[in-house]
């Protein structure tokens, strides 16, 4: 090899590309907002009460009711609230709600994975949990929208409880996090592809 060889061999070592510090913090934050997310649903759908109406306390999984500032009096069976559809509706809703949190679940492991292995791999692993997140997103709306809509004659906005509201916080999360997620990886793939070897164009 000659010399010439040898010198441009260091130059490139010297030169490959190192993340900026900026970059894995920001990569954190996203993880630290995903995480969020996914405690805050899976509390708000393990709860399940979001909705209280007069003596009346819709949830996902049961429906109570109270008289006289008595103790609460819950059933399993929604269709005792006498609201049309509710009992399949609410199927609906805490289906895709449950399926937002496992689906949120499996995209905040391949985005830890993507951060503690540094092979090639890791920027698709990144855009697939982003996916995951943007998918979780979808389903955890849908079950939110879901819910108001067969609940649309008694939703007051007073009455929607912390539950819901965790709830509600937690699909923003889902759609924040899946969109910087997708947002920095384009970013930080591109300067990879533009200058894979951190080195001027002209070089």
């Amino acid at each position: 090899m000659t010399a010439l060889g040898v010198q441009a061999q260091k130059l490139l070592a010297q030169r490959r590309p190192r993340r900026s510090f900026s970059d894995p913090s920001i990569r954190a934050l996203i993880i630290l907002c995903a995480s969020l997310a996914v405690v805050l649903s899976s509390i708000s759908i393990c709860d399940g009460y979001w909705l209280l109406a007069d003596d009346r306390l819709f949830g996902l999984w049961h429906f109570c009711t109270t008289s006289n500032q008595a103790e609460l009096h819950c059933l399993r069976d929604l269709r005792q609230a006498h609201v049309p559809g509710l009992a399949s509706g609410m199927a609906v809703a805490r289906s895709v709600a449950t399926l937002a949190v496992v689906v949120a679940i499996f995209g905040l492991e391949l985005l830890m994975v993507s951060q503690v292995s540094e092979d090639p791999r890791s920027w698709h692993r990144w855009a697939v949990g982003s996916a995951l997140f943007l998918l979780a997103f979808i389903l955890s709306f849908g079950g939110l929208l879901s819910f108001l809509t067969l609940l649309r004659n008694q939703v007051t906005l007073m009455g929607l409880t912390l539950t819901f509201w965790s709830e509600f916080t937690a699909s923003f999360l889902f759609f924040l996090s899946a969109v910087s997620g997708l947002h920095v990886n384009s970013i930080s793939r591109t300067d990879s592809v533009t200058h894979p070897w951190g080195l001027p164009a002209e070089f």
